[in-house]
């Protein structure tokens, strides 16, 4: 039978070449589940504590234990491992807040927080990520599925559970969730002038003592075309 040093060095071993998080359940098959789930979370309390002013902490998460960098040093890792953070839109941002603080939620219940259409594609994203996944259908004419968030979701926030979360001001720095800037509008006012300043030259025309002049402006097609400038300018701002 191990000592508690001994079982201490086993966890510490077995957590640091696991690649994701290992929950107590799983470390207690290492010693034939004949130590305690109990004894095991105290030893890894104390594994945690002797590692605490260290560049690497052990943290415990929604899917169970691991070893982590500490937030403070990774600028320097980006250094020599300049990884990209993905960037999602605003509507993507969004939908997962209403996910993460309403769940279990329908398409229609994103719908009408959002005042938008909850597309297909924005849900399918946070559904690759991992992070939202459908847990269920809501007894409605329809059945629509109902969507919650992931133990996933909560290892990449660094939580154990939803009642952790952060203020949802806080989760797109954490995620670097970066919404991205809607399009700049089409410079349409410059022409909408000109257009309108346009019918003001009719009455110069028709102010001339001339007779015969004025059949002619009138038969000038400048008028009839003046739609057109319109039409083009409200087609490039849809």
């Amino acid at each position: 039978m191990l000592n508690p040093n001994e079982v201490k060095l086993v966890l510490e071993a077995a957590l640091l070449a696991a690649q994701e998080p290992l929950p107590v359940s799983e470390l207690r098959k290492m010693f034939d589940e004949e130590i305690d789930a109990d004894t095991i979370r105290r030893l890894l309390d104390e594994l945690r504590e002797a590692w605490k002013d260290r560049g690497v902490e052990l943290a415990a998460t929604a899917s169970g234990w691991r070893f982590q960098t500490r937030a403070s040093y990774q600028k320097f890792l980006e250094r020599i491992h300049p990884e990209k953070a993905p960037r999602y839109s605003r509507a993507v941002l969004e939908t997962l807040a209403i996910v993460a603080y309403r769940q279990p939620v329908t398409r229609g219940d994103i719908e009408e927080v959002r005042g938008v259409t909850a597309s297909a594609e924005v849900i399918g994203r946070l559904e690759e990520r991992g992070w939202v996944e459908v847990i269920g259908h809501k007894e409605v004419p329809g059945r629509p599925a109902l969507y919650a968030t992931t133990k996933t979701f909560l290892d990449d926030l660094g939580l154990r559970s939803l009642q952790e979360l952060p203020p949802l001001e806080d989760i797109a720095k954490t995620l670097d969730l970066t919404p991205t800037p809607p399009p700049e509008p089409a410079s349409q006012p410059a022409s909408q002038p000109e257009s309108a300043s346009q019918p003001a030259s009719q009455p110069e025309s028709a102010s001339q003592p001339e007779p015969a002049s004025q059949p002619e402006s009138a038969s000038q097609p400048e008028p009839a075309s003046q739609p057109a400038p319109d039409e083009s300018a409200t087609a490039r701002a849809v």
